[in-house]
């Protein structure tokens, strides 16, 4: 399985987990990494070029900060821009469907301030629902995210371990629900 993980993160410079997560991805030649903003400093994506990129693979990651309850803005920009009507969706709109989308997020937040009862009231898996969503649509298979959370109060052994446990999930896990 030819897997893409698609790196957004505004500051990777200032990053200690995403930033990690990349160089441990590094290690792995039968991973693609590809890090928009270094790729599009100036936000102006070019749409062929990635379409023929996720068309290449079987497996895409979308790995980043969770920022606000939701993606960095030139996640969301890739979202409109690449996942076109035409090719993702509508008439002849089919080019990946079957493909698995997943998830990777790292937090400040504490995983308890995730819970219903939690600081954020909301779930990770509630908040990646648009991404979800996002899958269904285009009729690709929803991976189970991969979370790293209190990245604020991380220690090195812990950042060591996620980074294992972040290769063994891009490998291992599996669609939640197969779309017929």
């Amino acid at each position: 399985m030819k897997t893409l993980v698609i790196i957004t993160h505004p500051n990777m410079t200032a990053s200690r987990v995403n930033k990690a997560w990349r160089e441990e991805l590094q290690n792995h030649k039968d991973i693609t990494i590809h890090e928009l903003y270094a790729t599009y400093p100036d936000e102006k994506i070019d749409i062929a070029r990635e379409q023929k990129l996720i068309e290449s693979h079987d497996r895409i990651i979308f790995q980043y900060p969770l920022y606000w309850y939701s993606t960095p803005p030139l996640l969301k920009k890739w979202f409109d821009e690449v996942l076109q009507y035409g090719w993702a969706y509508g008439a002849d709109g089919s080019k990946i469907a079957g493909k698995e989308i997943g998830v990777a997020v790292s937090t400040y937040g504490t995983n308890e301030s995730y819970q219903h009862s939690g600081f954020n009231r909301f779930t990770l898996e509630e908040i990646l629902r648009p991404v979800e969503a996002l899958a269904h649509f285009i009729s690709c298979e929803y991976l189970p995210h991969f979370a790293l959370n209190d990245a604020s109060n991380l220690t090195d052994e812990r950042l060591a371990q996620s980074k294992a446990d972040y290769i063994n999930h891009i490998r291992s896990v599996k669609p939640t629900l197969v779309h017929s």
